[in-house]
């Protein structure tokens, strides 16, 4: 499996993350319109990716929710007529997310500005893991400095459990 550190704060305007993306040379990676279909499973998560509505992805992880955020994930990309319903019809569906994602780079780090359905606006980070752990959390401690985030107001909870919350 795949191993990510992870981050996410709710924000009330992206405005100044991008001015600073922009001044660190942040690589801009496009604006994507995604819908995450959770699946009930009986251990981690398990969700479909549907990215403009026209690329389909099913995501298997296990998350430390307490501790730092350290995910093991996995992705099997799905072809087909309409992978969506072809899951729905063996799984049951938990929740389901629906976010415009502006999507940055910056070393090995993807940082996304998301707006999501009925919750608001969020910044996440994701750092991969292609080294070691303790390079992964160097590059991670960076980008959280350059982007002057207070780790304090972390949320350490899916859109999934913040949406489910809501109910």
């Amino acid at each position: 499996m795949a191993v990510n550190l992870e981050l996410k704060i709710k924000t009330g305007s992206h405005q100044k993350y991008i001015n600073t993306l922009e001044n660190i040379n942040a690589s801009f990676e496009g604006i994507l319109k995604q819908k995450d279909v959770y699946y009930k499973i009986p251990k981690g998560l398990l969700k479909l990716r549907i990215e403009n509505n026209e690329s389909y992805c099913l995501i298997k992880y296990l998350r430390d929710e307490k501790g730092k955020r350290w995910s093991n994930y996995e992705l099997l990309f799905l072809n087909g007529k309409n992978p969506e319903k072809y899951l729905s019809e063996i799984f049951k569906i938990v929740t389901v997310v629906e976010k415009k994602r502006t999507l940055y780079l910056y070393k090995g780090t993807r940082i996304h500005l998301d707006e999501v359905k009925s919750l608001g606006k969020f910044l996440e980070l994701e750092t991969i893991v292609a080294g070691s752990k303790a390079d992964a959390q160097m590059r991670f401690d960076e980008i959280i400095r350059l982007l002057n985030l207070d780790t304090a107001k972390q949320i350490r909870k899916s859109y999934k459990n913040l949406i489910e919350a809501k109910k």
